[in-house]
């Protein structure tokens, strides 16, 4: 288990540096005429080297949530997940000139409390598989993704940004489940091509709202679409407990976690492209 949550806090860094590159490409690429879905964009940002580097790290975070899926409860590893906004702060104070007050150091420590309260309360992983149907819930759910992003690329830009980040969670909690559910890879298996489905379609609508809308709100609703569905399906389907006499612990410590990452999320905005980071005042935050 220890491992399990080793993994899940490497993916967490992974992730969260992974947004601040991909976001800075994102918003060097050459803006689309598309809705929420428009794969040109993402072969544009492709292009841009920063979004390799946040790919790659992506990647290696897939690994280490994959890792972590097999070992701990899914609102474990949800609120590990949450916890990459704590890192995307850290490096966006470094490599974006954002000066974090002590506030948002307070939040970060409180992201770091909530995960240790999470740790502590943590039962083992949960073997249930659910109802029968509950593949081809996923299956329609990662369907759905698609729609929400092209019905959220026509609002304007803050709602936008909040419906394209919240697809894009979405589909990254229909993989989190998915990945639970999944014995092998087998082509009729359901699940798998809602993981597919559910991950590609993911990552068009988080490119999107990256370049069409603010960054920080795009951020928000992901950690929103990632963490609460998969934890709910994680309970009340697959089995997942906690230690006996610890749920005010893992109840706690998950409130505290996801709040604490959402405070934090405005910490993903980088400079327009090609404008030099502003220098923010003395003792202000700024980006």
């Amino acid at each position: 288990m220890l491992f399990g949550m080793v993994c899940a806090l490497g993916s967490a860094l992974c992730f969260g540096a992974a947004t601040v590159y991909q976001a800075a490409a994102s918003r060097a690429a050459a803006p689309g005429t598309g809705g929420g879905i428009d794969p040109g964009l993402l072969w544009r940002a492709l292009r841009q080297w920063r979004y390799g580097v946040g790919l790659a790290l992506d990647g290696a975070g897939f690994v280490l949530e994959v890792v972590a899926l097999r070992s701990l409860p899914l609102y474990v590893v949800g609120a590990a997940l949450a916890a990459s906004l704590a890192v995307t702060a850290a490096l966006a104070s470094r490599m974006l000139g954002v000066r974090l007050r002590g506030a948002e150091w307070g939040a970060v420590a409180a992201v770091c409390a909530g995960l240790g309260a999470l740790a502590l309360s943590s039962g083992a992983e949960g073997h249930g598989t659910g109802p029968e149907a509950l593949p081809w819930v996923l299956l329609a759910v990662a369907a759905g993704v698609p729609a929400l992003g092209a019905a959220g690329g026509r609002l304007p830009d803050r709602p936008r940004a909040l419906v394209l980040g919240l697809g894009a969670g979405i589909g990254f909690g229909v993989v989190e489940v998915a990945v639970r559910l999944l014995d092998g890879v087998r082509p009729a298996d359901p699940a798998l091509w809602a993981l597919l489905l559910g991950g590609g379609a993911a990552f068009l609508l988080l490119t999107a709202a990256f370049q069409r809308g603010a960054v920080t709100t795009a951020t928000a609703g992901m950690v929103l679409g990632e963490t609460l569905g998969p934890a709910a399906a994680g309970v009340f389907w697959l089995g997942d407990r906690t230690r006996e006499g610890f749920a005010w612990s893992a109840l706690t410590g998950f409130a505290v976690a996801v709040a604490a990452a959402l405070a934090l999320a405005r910490f993903g905005e980088p400079p327009p492209a090609g404008d030099p980071a502003p220098a923010p005042a003395p003792g202000v935050s700024g980006r």
